[in-house]
């Protein structure tokens, strides 16, 4: 996805807002509600003028104003999550929620103070225990709106792992929400292939093998599998993210 300076131009509906983000296909820009619409096969789906919408848009660029280093990562993770959705799910509604879930997983940030969620150094124990917290808030928030049942669960469930050893509620396999182990795999290739103040970002390979690692423990060797599928979209959208660093 880019987010250049200078916003391309989406070829389906127009658009050149510098807060969405474009997928270049083969001879054209793709803006992000034009992908979605296209994925769940009918419109209008991501009325960014819309009520729910709306709502999401504003909670997020909130979050983004307060956590320096998120920049368009909920956005990215949001969109290649739905790459991967898209193969196994072909129910509209399903997709939509998976979306708006991913697009709002850290949401709950925004309750977390700022001396912890904007510190540089390592977190002592109980600043973990508080940043921990954040799924639940999330959860809290978005659970609130009715019908995102199930972007709420993805909000819920996005810290979980394969093996049962993530929180907050130590969920294992497929009691983990088909959305949260998807967007488990796109979040780290996001974090991996991002720079930070305090390391460089991975090369795409370097990720992808670390992810692949990862298949059984971590991540569900399924949405690992999707992931593999789906390398040479992810690979061009993270070399568009890393050739455009101030959108990061």
């Amino acid at each position: 996805m880019s987010s250049s300076t200078a916003s391309p131009t989406c070829a389906h509906c127009g658009t050149s807002d510098k807060e969405r983000l474009y997928l270049r296909e083969e001879h054209c820009d793709c803006c992000e509600g034009c992908l979605l619409d296209r994925c769940i096969g009918h419109k209008p789906t991501l009325d960014l003028a819309g009520l729910y919408s709306g709502f999401v848009e504003a909670l997020v660029r909130t979050l983004d104003l307060r956590e320096l280093e998120t920049g368009l990562h909920s956005r990215r993770s949001a969109c290649h999550t739905l790459v991967l959705a898209r193969r196994i799910i072909s129910d509209a509604e399903e997709l939509r929620q998976i979306y708006w879930g991913a697009l709002l997983h850290d949401i709950g940030k925004i309750g977390i103070p700022e001396r912890i969620l904007l510190k540089t150094g390592v977190l002592t124990a109980e600043e973990w225990l508080t940043m921990r917290h954040h799924v639940e808030l999330g959860y809290s928030i978005v659970s609130q709106l009715p019908g995102l049942e199930v972007a709420a669960e993805l909000v819920r469930s996005h810290e979980e792992r394969f093996d049962g050893l993530g929180y907050p509620r130590g969920l294992r396999g497929e009691e983990i929400p088909i959305g949260a182990r998807l967007f488990a795999v796109i979040d780290t290739l996001d974090a991996m292939t991002s720079d930070r103040s305090y390391r460089q970002g991975l090369s795409f390979d370097r990720a992808k093998e670390e992810i692949r690692s990862m298949a059984g423990s971590q991540f569900d060797p399924l949405a690992v599998k999707l992931f593999l599928g789906e390398e040479k979209a992810l690979r061009d959208m993270v070399a568009i993210k890393c050739s455009h660093p101030e959108g990061i």
